[in-house]
């Protein structure tokens, strides 16, 4: 009777143990770890642009090429037989010494150098002689003009060494100024060169001799005619640089104001129409 029960209980309580579990099974289980990091919503990434190709620039058109034209060279003239012009002669050709000039009336303004030495004297020379010219024609032009004149004399370097004097004073040099009116006539010969000629009286500070007393200085009114050739360079149409030659046909060193030569620096200036 008691095996009978026990089995009955054993079955029972194996009945019992097994609902039990079915319980804990159905049951919720309660969640008891710690609380975590909130959650974070994932952050949209935009996409990195990707830059646009550049188009290739066209390639350029080349050029046509060719050989630059060789300037002849020059070639012999009647004008010119070696080829070569002489310096400003184009200016020349537009408007100066052989074409129509470009004013009837011209300043002309001269500075003049000379030197002489005769007789153990010497003389040294320098003069300014500013005039006005009125072309006649193309070629011809005449005018008036003033003369400043200053002069040098002393003796020559054998006479000096010697210790001798030009006089009882004992000087060693004696200057004169000069101061006279003249005229002029200058005639266009071919291009640039021309012929000069010039009639000047003055007023002149001259010297002489004494056999007791050497040299001394005096005045006298002479005349002293000059001519001579010269060559003309064009500043533009408006001017002119010359240089000039001249002989002086009256030209003892103690009766003369001007020694054998004289050169001569002149500017011309047009003006006027």
């Amino acid at each position: 009777m008691k095996r009978h029960l026990r089995s009955v209980l054993l079955v029972a309580g194996v009945a019992s143990l097994s609902a039990l579990q079915a319980q804990a099974q159905d049951k919720p289980v309660l969640n008891t770890a710690p609380p975590g990091p909130p959650v974070t919503t994932p952050r949209t990434v935009e996409p990195t642009p990707v830059p646009a190709t550049p188009e290739p620039a066209p390639a350029p058109t080349p050029e046509p090429t060719y050989n630059a034209p060789t300037a002849p060279a020059p070639q012999p003239t009647p004008d010119a037989p070696s080829g070569l012009n002489f310096p400003n002669r184009a200016t020349t050709k537009e408007g100066g010494a052989e074409d129509q000039p470009p004013s009837k009336k011209f300043l002309y303004a001269n500075f003049g150098l000379g030197y002489a030495s005769s007789g153990g004297l010497n003389q040294f020379n320098a003069s300014i002689s500013p005039a006005i010219g009125f072309r006649l024609s193309s070629k011809f032009a005449i005018g008036p003009g003033i003369s400043y004149a200053y002069s040098s004399y002393s003796l020559d370097n054998n006479a000096r060494s010697a210790g001798f004097a030009l006089n009882r004073q004992g000087d060693k040099s004696i200057n004169s100024s000069s101061l006279g009116i003249k005229a002029f006539a200058q005639y266009i010969v071919y291009k640039e060169f021309f012929v000069h000629a010039e009639y000047e009286v003055t007023n002149a500070q001259l010297i002489d001799f004494d056999t007791n007393n050497g040299y001394y200085k005096y005045n006298r009114t002479i005349a002293t005619p000059l001519a001579g050739i010269g060559y003309r360079s064009y500043l533009g149409e408006k001017a002119a640089a010359d240089i000039v030659a001249l002989y002086n046909f009256d030209n003892s060193i103690l009766n003369s104001l001007y020694p054998g030569l004289v050169i001569r620096f002149s500017f011309l200036f047009n003006i006027g129409k």
